[in-house]
């Protein structure tokens, strides 16, 4: 009767309804604020990929010279007009009068063209598009322009940066409908199928919507103040991360609500049970993946550095969700939250059976799991080990040094249909040329240079107004000179984004310096080069400094040097394997080209991270049930009762990451495959059985040098001999 008088004790007023109150209130007032700045973020995005390289890369100081010598800051668009046949005398004309009709669109400075292809063919304007003009629909206005104007029967382009640039930012349309719409359907499913509830479904999805909702007003903020570049690819991965993230943690809190509501018929009660019992693996796990994004600041890409912060708000947000709003929606709620299966009251001889095999109380899946788990430990954590690394022996296939823009985007796409026909007629890089900037003393000298170099099509000193130095008769003859500096536009002969062209500019950048040692090479294709060499060097430095933050924060989570070894271990062999998966998918299912130089960065942030979390949630509960039963006992009572929420986790966070794969971006489909396989093999492979078999082997031995360890093998931890059936040990005694 002890236990049934403390279930009716009465609950503070304060406690039972005001503090649930004010919580949903204040986090309805954020979401009110939060959910219409969505529909802003625009507003502080750029996909500007020149942004994002360092002040220290070659290409960010050229384009800072470059700048001074323009009077604004226009992007070009290349139009393209191409005929099967020659054109004829009259087509010429005809399309020579298309200029006019360009200008009078205002969209930049003057239209350079027509520009007739040497076979006949083609046609080529460069139409400026002014920093002060919409981008996207610019060149939406000159496509419609030169299609209507165009002769009957031809095909017209726009491309180059301008369109390129457009059809980017139009494949990133998708990130703020549809990506949403299919994450929650596809989580609101999951949930649907794990709890058999239509109501508590609905309060995990408003938790996770209203923490993205205060993440997108925190991330506006950074940005308006000029913290943070944000762009597209941060946006798309900061709303499956929070999404993921406050559903993994929402999932938690529910198991230890729910199994508070077996002790207890008071919902307060249970609710502050549960809450104390989550606090220290959601708060570890929180910590450890902002601590780990936030190590993204070290990296020497803006891009990079924009999304530690990015991503690392919306965990935050995520967190103070899961601790603040789900507590108090279940407060007020309490067994309805789970009708029509509502939990039962269990007597209190029932609730904590004493544990000989860590079996005990357990059915189905996961005493199955045990089981095995108990008879094998070594067999099967080694099997999991030699699974791993034969599946990491793909990442040696992996092409990760970058990839032309023209196949970034994997929807059909006007821009880069017009660099194919850009390749056909004229030099590949006609409106994307290479950038040199040099000594004025130097000028001719260089430019010889730049013009015998391998790869270059055409070069020329630039004159005042942006006119090329021909030496035609009339042509300007003496240079544009800002500060001592001339300006040699170089096009190469392969398409700007091209591997060949970045080739080509690396032996530019070569012959350039060695007749001016402080001449530099900018341009779209340098800054392409730029950026892959930049990331790749991310990698060697951003890896080791987050490996070492995660194992501190798991020392000082189970007070262990050995388990954190362990743990750290074997979510980079998972991260490993999942690279070596994805990169056999990529390049013999997919056909892809490549991937982008931050995609293993990225993808090892990511999993590695998150991969810890389900560890975390694992380990935690079975230090808990360690020091009551034992360390064998407890793994075992420790997989059970954490299996059924931590698969739901995975398959969650796994379900949000792979609805990146709707954007039609190379790079997001890339890292959807990569963090939905990682995840979904670190929940069945490495934490079902990797992990707690490899525990299980070494007993209390995990927990050295903490105070687990130094208790010694009680009888219960003593390895079983292979083979033997727990149960039947215990019976048989």
């Amino acid at each position: 009767m002890k236990h049934q008088t403390a279930a009716k004790e009465r609950v503070p007023f304060w406690l039972r309804w005001l503090i649930p109150v004010i919580l949903v209130l204040t986090w309805l007032g954020l979401a009110g604020i939060g959910g219409p700045t969505f529909g802003r973020l625009e507003e502080v995005s750029s996909n500007d990929q020149a942004s994002f390289l360092p002040a220290s890369a070659e290409a960010t100081e050229a384009q800072d010279w470059q700048a001074k010598f323009r009077d604004s800051d226009e992007v070009p668009g290349v139009i393209v007009i191409e005929n099967t046949e020659a054109f004829t005398p009259a087509q010429l004309g005809e399309v020579a009068g298309l200029r006019t009709t360009l200008e009078e669109l205002k969209l930049g400075s003057a239209v350079i063209g027509p520009i007739p292809s040497a076979d006949g063919k083609a046609v080529q304007f460069i139409a400026p598009i002014g920093g002060s003009v919409e981008v996207k629909e610019a060149v939406k206005e000159l496509r419609d322009t030169v299609a209507e104007a165009a002769p009957q029967g031809m095909q017209t382009y726009v491309t180059g940066p301008a369109g390129l640039a457009a059809d980017l930012t139009a494949a990133f349309g998708g990130i703020d409908g549809i990506l949403l719409l299919v994450a929650l359907s596809a989580v609101f499913v999951i949930l649907l199928i794990v709890y058999r509830s239509l109501l508590l479904p609905i309060m995990v999805l408003l938790t996770s919507v209203f923490a993205l909702c205060a993440a997108i007003l925190l991330v506006f903020g950074m940005a308006k103040a000029g913290w943070i570049q944000l762009n597209g690819q941060s946006q798309g991965i900061l709303s499956i991360l929070v999404i993921g993230a406050a559903t993994d943690y929402a999932l938690l809190f529910v198991a230890r609500f729910r199994e508070a509501l077996t002790h207890t018929t008071n919902r307060t009660k249970a609710v502050i049970t549960a809450w104390k019992a989550s606090f220290e693996p959601i708060l570890a796990s929180g910590a450890t993946v902002i601590i780990a994004l936030l190590c993204l600041l070290f990296s020497d890409l803006n891009s990079n550095k924009a999304l530690g912060p990015v991503a690392a708000a919306g965990i935050l947000c995520s967190l103070f969700a899961a601790l603040t709003l789900l507590p108090a929606l279940m407060a007020l709620l309490g067994r309805a939250a789970f009708w029509p299966f509502r939990p039962k009251l269990v007597p209190a001889e029932e609730r904590e059976p004493e544990l000989v095999t860590g079996l005990e109380g357990q059915k189905g899946l996961w005493r199955a799991t045990g089981s095995v788990v108990s008879r094998r430990p070594r067999t099967i954590w080694i099997g999991s080990v030699l699974l791993l690394l034969v599946a990491s022996a793909g990442v040696l296939q992996l092409k990760a040094n970058g990839v032309p823009q023209t196949d970034v985007i994997l929807t059909a796409s006007n821009a880069v249909d017009g660099q194919d026909a850009l390749s056909r007629h004229f030099d590949a890089g006609s409106g994307s040329p290479a950038v040199v900037v040099a000594d004025q003393s130097k000028a001719q000298e260089v430019l010889d240079a730049v013009k015998a170099a391998g790869g270059v099509g055409d070069a020329y000193l630039l004159a005042q107004g942006s006119v090329p130095i021909t030496g035609a008769p009339g042509a300007p003859s003496e240079p544009d000179v800002r500060e001592g500096k001339v300006l040699i536009n170089a096009t190469l002969n392969s398409a700007a984004d091209s591997l060949e062209a970045e080739e080509a500019v690396k032996a530019l950048r070569t012959d350039v310096k060695a007749v001016d040692s402080g001449a530099l090479v900018g341009g779209v294709t340098a800054t392409a080069l730029d950026t892959n060499t930049t990331a790749q060097r991310d990698l060697v430095i951003i890896i080791p400094v987050v490996l070492v933050v995660i194992l501190f924060i798991l020392m000082l989570l189970l007070r262990s040097i050995v388990a954190p070894v362990l743990l750290v271990l074997s979510v980079v062999l998972s991260y490993a394997a999942a690279m070596g998966v994805s990169a056999l998918v990529f390049n013999n299912l997919l056909g892809f080209p490549g991937a982008d130089a931050t995609v293993p960065l990225f993808g090892f942030v990511f999993l590695v991270a998150l991969g810890v979390d389900y560890n975390i949630f694992l380990m935690s509960r079975v230090r808990e049930e360690s020091i009551k039963h034992g360390t064998r006992p407890g793994i075992l009572r420790g997989l059970g009762v954490t299996g059924g929420v931590i698969t739901s986790a995975g398959v969650v966070l796994a379900a949000t990451f792979a609805a990146l794969g709707v954007i039609p971006i190379m790079f997001l489909v890339q890292l959807a495959f990569i963090v939905a396989f990682g995840v979904l093999l670190d929940t069945v492979l490495v934490r079902s059985l990797l992990v707690p078999a490899l525990a299980y082997d070494l007993g209390p031995k995990i927990w050295w040098p903490g105070k687990l360890a130094r208790a010694g093998a009680s009888a219960e931890d003593k390895p079983r001999e292979p083979g033997v059936e727990p149960l039947e040990e215990v019976s048989s005694r």
